[in-house]
């Protein structure tokens, strides 16, 4: 019989101070006593103390569990505030390798809720029908509605991984090769796009996309929505995701466009703590040892963070701002001279979704406080100030010289 992991709930070894970032402190140095930052740092705090028996080897997607991540506390919250409000417009990883962004990023599938997916190739909603009728929907979901059928079923929300090497077919869809040899009929297959519509869509070493693949994701982003063409044929996709990206910054660094695109941006740099890192090690040790027995040993930690997820998505639309948060942040936003409107949107967001998570109704200056770094870095540019500030002396010289030149014409007989 396999052995179970020895697992205790206590504090650390080795380390009485919690790896939390200075913004997410009170005034007096302690840590913020919020519901959703208790439960990251005391889950944490299980320590394993033997590995598990040897894994039996049976093939099987085991991602590493979300709650047994160690440290990296702006991350975590980062993702999870993400997953309650798609509003806040994804994360951004930023640091280098080695540092837990992919085992976090995929950690999150377990926390993910139910939602109604279609089952139609072309993503058809019971509401498209609702709002346009039968020309909302293709032919087969508009009959299947008329007979009451259902066109959704009820999934997890997924996380969509795009690999790096994927060709640009790959991510919007094309030809359906094997049909079309097999069976001599031509169809349009779903791209990755379509199928992370309503879903996460992940993108890791996200620098290193190709040019024509970041302006697929960035097009598909704006509108929510993107069309293929191959010839006579075309077809137009839902493509609602949120998105989460991971890079190392000494690979190079993003097109400003699809900078843009990430809401939070989170600096993910090793721990300090020897304690916790020797903690990263036993973990690791043991879930490569045993994935199952491990996953198994933090049930009850990703069962109680996933009912909060939950609750706080049923939460968010009744969560409000404080009038002192909204004047807070727009001065905020004001004061670093940020000129995206995308800046105050994301923070407001991500405040609410915080509050959410805390099971309040209402975000404060705190929630503010909490989310703001994790908005606004990044978002500043010299460049445009520059280039504002260039535009504005040349537009005083137009208006000197208008002034000039209108005196001149009035003073002629």
């Amino acid at each position: 019989m396999e052995d179970e992991a020895d697992l205790t709930n206590g504090e650390p070894t080795g380390s009485d101070e919690p790896d939390i970032p200075a913004h997410l402190l009170e005034g007096d140095g302690q840590p913020r006593t919020s519901m959703l930052l208790r439960l990251l740092e005391t889950r944490s705090a299980k320590r394993v103390l033997s590995i598990p028996g040897e894994d039996m080897g049976l093939a099987e997607h085991l991602p590493y569990p979300f709650m047994g991540l160690v440290g990296q506390l702006e991350m975590r919250t980062a993702l999870l505030l993400a997953v309650v409000n798609p509003n806040v417009g994804g994360v951004l990883l930023i640091g280098p390798r080695g540092t837990g962004k992919t085992t976090a990023a995929r950690g999150l599938s377990s926390l993910l809720p139910l939602i109604p997916h279609s089952t139609c190739m072309y993503g058809c909603m019971p509401e498209d029908y609702e709002v346009e009728g039968p020309d909302g929907v293709c032919d087969e979901c508009a009959a299947k509605l008329e007979r009451g059928e259902s066109i959704t079923r009820m999934a997890p929300v997924q996380l969509i991984e795009l690999p790096l090497n994927a060709r640009l077919e790959d991510v919007i869809g094309g030809i359906n090769e094997r049909a079309a040899i097999q069976h001599n009929r031509v169809r349009l297959d779903r791209g990755i796009l379509s199928r992370a519509d309503r879903n996460i869509l992940y993108i890791d070493e996200v620098n290193l996309l190709g040019d024509e693949i970041v302006d697929a994701i960035l097009d598909a982003a704006a509108q929510g929505q993107y069309t293929v063409r191959r010839g006579p044929m075309r077809a137009t996709y839902r493509s609602r995701f949120a998105l989460i990206g991971s890079m190392n910054p000494e690979e190079g660094f993003l097109r400003p466009q699809i900078l843009d695109r990430f809401g939070l941006r989170v600096m993910v740099a090793g721990l300090e703590d020897p304690a916790q890192r020797m903690q990263v090690y036993e973990r690791m040790r043991a879930f490569r040892a045993n994935p199952r027995m491990f996953i198994r040993s933090f049930e009850e930690e990703m069962y109680l963070a996933r009912q909060d997820v939950i609750a706080a998505r049923d939460r968010l639309d009744s969560v409000t701002i404080s009038p002192e948060a909204e004047l807070l942040g727009l001065r905020l936003v004001q004061e670093l001279s940020i000129h995206s409107h995308r800046a105050e949107f994301t923070m407001f967001e991500a405040a609410r979704a915080y509050a959410a998570l805390d099971a309040r109704d209402c975000a404060t200056v705190e929630d503010l406080r909490t989310v703001a770094p994790m908005a606004l870095r990044m978002r500043r540019s010299r460049f445009i100030d520059e280039f504002f500030a260039k535009q504005q002396g040349e537009d005083e010289e137009i208006g000197r010289l208008f002034e000039r030149l209108k005196d001149e014409i009035a003073d002629r007989p």
